[in-house]
């Protein structure tokens, strides 16, 4: 399925905040339920397959989820097939 033109496309596909800068993305979300983390988790699929579609690469080993608040469900979240390291702070 090639439906990823350019990287603003990815906006039409993602439910969640995606923010652009230069070379990095990050995207953000609300999660209070497991749907909330399914959204997130959709969503990192959807960007696995722009990269793959665009023949890009996100470099997995920069990746990082960043949780916020103490009562947060620290969900784990999966970019293709490598689990994502979690991080305590994020500039």
């Amino acid at each position: 399925m090639r439906w990823f033109r350019t990287i603003s496309d990815i906006d039409s596909r993602i439910q969640c905040t995606p923010k652009r800068f230069a070379d990095d993305t990050k995207l953000s979300g609300a999660v209070d339920s497991l749907e909330g983390r399914d959204a997130i988790q959709r969503d990192l699929g959807r960007l696995e397959e722009w990269d793959h579609v665009n023949l890009m690469k996100f470099i997995k080993a920069k990746c990082r989820v960043l949780h916020l608040g103490r009562s947060s469900p620290q969900y784990q979240y999966r970019l293709g097939d490598e689990w994502i390291e979690r991080s305590p702070t994020e500039k």
